[in-house]
């Protein structure tokens, strides 16, 4: 039996990086990881700059840019209904949403994660690998039953917290139920290699005939992209070449440079899966908390999964770090400005899936007004400056359904 400051399950993003912070305040850590390699599984790759500040605040920004963050800095809406030159003019300046940010962060999801687990212990938290965790313990005094290389431990420590993604065991510890929204399309992911000609500082999304992109560089001639297509096409980029054929996808007249996406090389697997938010309302209990995916999701179409992520531990290590010694936490505050975050990135993600993610003529209509008042009301578009200066910057009215009809055009189909 060991006993620790804090146990962390999970030694992903949000793990290794509490591990890390929590370690240089001068708690005894002990981080679980159960793979041996961290593999591409096709994780979000991007940093809104509202994240980037988070990142700064925990102190892990020079450590990402040392293993190769790349900062992207303009952003380009393309769509069948807005011609090239004319999307391409209103370029938007990414450096503009959060101070001394030059805009979003792009590192490999499997770089990222190893560089985080490393920094963890070289910071002086212990950091297992291969773990397989079997039971945790909360209440009075929590604990967590782990196999290590063959051999059964239990450690002890006053707070376990839940990191280890959407299938989290110390949330079924917790008794915390996950309230997942409907999903309304999929959704996939490829790194690519050899895009040439390509400006490696913008990123870009777009909607043309049945399909909606978006490609973010993450330096040289590598991209990582993400396609979206209506439900009801489940096995349009299945087979051995699925890559091939979703890149081909990538052609469109509305967006012309998108041809070097669809002339390069795949780099890594083709991930498909469904689109949807969802939410735990209480991202605690006696002797636990729980932190990024574990804690409930926004949807992917909004790219904020590492944002969030960053958010939730340096909230989390903030309240820790000023608990009394001996004294139990109090995650209210916590819960409260997650509660709320989560609700009006719900809100932005529904909006932008209703416009990016749907395919017939009644939702080209519908984005063919939104960009026509857009040019001559920046309110309309209001909604959207959540994803890059952070929820909280916007004012309450930009997450009511009032503003969801006023975009959309029609009484918004949400709850």
């Amino acid at each position: 039996m060991s006993r620790h400051d804090l146990i962390i399950v999970g030694g992903g993003l949000a793990g290794s990086a509490l591990a890390s912070v929590m370690a240089r305040a001068g708690r005894q850590v002990l981080l679980l990881e159960k793979s041996t390699v961290y593999e591409d599984r096709v994780r979000g790759e991007w940093i809104a700059p509202w994240g980037v500040t988070e990142v700064r605040r925990v102190g892990l920004y020079d450590t990402l840019m040392a293993a190769g963050g790349h900062h992207l800095t303009s952003h380009v809406t393309y769509d069948e209904t807005v011609a090239p030159g004319e999307a391409e003019a209103k370029a938007i300046d990414l450096g503009i949403f959060a101070p001394d940010v030059a805009g979003p962060l792009c590192l490999r999801h499997p770089v990222h994660c190893q560089t985080l687990f490393d920094k963890a212990g070289s910071d002086g938290a212990t950091t297992l690998r291969g773990v397989e965790v079997r039971q945790v313990q909360l209440g009075a005094d929590p604990s967590v039953t782990y196999v290590h290389d063959g051999v059964e431990h239990t450690a002890h420590a006053p707070l376990v917290v839940g990191a280890e993604g959407r299938q989290s065991l110390v949330r079924k510890a917790c008794g915390r139920a996950l309230v997942q929204d409907k999903p309304h399309h999929w959704f996939a992911g490829l790194l690519v290699d050899g895009v040439e000609g390509w400006n490696d500082t913008r990123q870009a999304i777009g909607t043309e005939d049945d399909f909606a992109f978006l490609a973010f560089p993450q330096g040289g001639t590598r991209m990582r992209v993400y396609g979206g297509w209506a439900l009801d096409q489940a096995k349009r980029f299945a087979g051995a070449d699925g890559a091939d054929k979703f890149l081909a996808a990538f052609r469109m007249k509305s967006a012309p440079h998108n041809d070097a996406i669809a002339d390069g090389t795949p780099a890594g697997p083709l991930y498909a899966y469904y689109n949807n938010s969802s939410l735990v309302d209480a991202p605690h209990a006696q002797g636990a908390v729980l932190v990024g995916d574990a804690a409930g999701w926004n949807d992917p179409i909004l790219g904020l999964g590492q944002s969030i992520t960053y958010r939730d531990v340096r909230m989390v290590s903030d309240i820790l770090k000023d608990t009394a010694s001996g004294a139990a936490p109090d995650f209210r505050p916590y819960e409260e400005e997650r509660r709320e975050r989560m609700r009006r990135l719900r809100f932005t993600a529904y909006i932008q899936a209703t416009l990016d993610m749907e395919f017939d003529e009644r939702a080209r209509a519908r984005r063919h007004r939104y960009h026509e008042l857009g040019a001559v009301d920046p309110t309309i578009g209001m909604h959207a400056a959540a994803v890059l200066a952070g929820p909280e910057a916007l004012p309450p009215e930009a997450f009511t359904r009032e503003h969801a009809a006023r975009v959309l055009g029609e009484e918004p189909a949400f709850a």
